[in-house]
C-alpha cells in the first residue's frame, strides 16, 4: 500500500498543480522511486491511495499493474486510507510506505521482510538513526529495546515504511484516523516492533529536501 492521497502543503507552490508523489527527484517522480522498491518484493497486489488531484495520479499510473483506491469526498488519513483499500489489498499483512523519501542502501521492503515474525509482531516499523537522516526537521519517534520491541521516545525516526497486520484496523471506530491509533494499541500489547535502517535516508517533504535527495542518490555527502 503506497500512501499518495495527501495535499503536500509543505511543498508550497510545487503542489499547486500536482500531487506530491508526482514531484520529480533525479528526473523521476517520487511515486516511481517507491514503485521501483516495491518491484523487488513482488507483492501479490500493489495499491495506491489518492485524493488530492487523483486524476493526475491515475493518468500517471495508467497501464501499470497498480490498483487505485480513491478517497472521496474527504481524505481518510493513513489508517482510514489503509482500511478503505482493504477490498483491493486482500487479506493478510501488508507493506505500507510513504512516497516522500529516497534511500541509499538496502531495499527497505526486503529488509523488513527478512525480520518479519508474525507470531509475535502486529507491526514492524523501519526506523532511521538521526545521523543517517537528511531533510528531517523533527525529533525522533521510537526507541527499540533488546527484543526489538518499539516504544515512543526521541530516538529513531520512523521512515514511513512498515509491515502491518490489517485485520486490526477493524478495532478503530473512526472513519478517518492515523495509524498512530493502531500503533498505540500495539504498544499496550507489546506487539509493535521496529528495526533500524543501516543506510541513508532523505525526507522529501519540503522543497529543500529535493536537492538533498538528489545528492543522496548520487552518493555524494550531504
Amino acid at each position: 500500500m503506497i500512501f499518495a492521497a495527501g495535499f503536500g502543503k509543505r511543498m508550497g507552490a510545487l503542489t499547486k498543480k500536482r500531487p506530491k508523489p508526482l514531484i520529480e527527484v533525479g528526473g523521476k517522480a517520487l511515486i516511481d522511486h517507491a514503485l521501483d522498491l516495491v518491484a523487488a518484493v513482488a507483492p501479490e497486489r500493489i495499491v495506491v491511495n489518492a485524493h488530492y488531484k487523483a486524476d493526475l495520479l491515475a493518468n500517471h499510473l495508467a497501464g501499470r499493474d497498480v490498483l487505485l483506491s480513491v478517497e472521496e469526498p474527504g481524505i481518510l488519513e493513513t489508517g482510514g486510507g489503509l482500511r478503505h483499500a482493504l477490498p483491493l489489498l486482500g487479506e493478510g499483512p501488508a507493506y505500507t510506505m510513504n512516497t516522500d523519501m529516497v534511500w541509499r542502501g538496502p531495499n527497505p521492503l526486503t529488509l523488513l521482510s527478512r525480520h518479519w515474525a508474525p507470531e509475535r509482531m502486529d507491526a514492524l516499523l523501519l526506523c532511521i538513526p538521526p545521523a543517517q537522516a537528511q531533510g528531517h526537521d523533527g525529533g525522533g519517534d521510537f526507541l527499540i529495546d533488546s527484543d526489538g520491541r518499539a516504544s515512543r521516545g526521541a530516538g529513531l525516526i520512523y521512515s514511513g515504511v512498515q509491515i502491518i497486520r490489517t485485520d486490526l484496523l477493524n478495532e478503530i471506530e473512526e472513519d478517518a484516523f492515523s495509524l498512530n491509533l493502531l500503533w498505540d494499541r500495539m504498544l499496550t500489547r507489546r506487539t509493535l516492533h521496529a528495526i533500524a535502517y543501516p543506510g541513508a535516508w532523505c525526507d522529501v517533504g519540503q522543497p529543500a529536501g529535493i536537492a538533498k535527495a538528489e545528492r543522496l542518490l548520487e552518493d555524494v555527502d550531504v
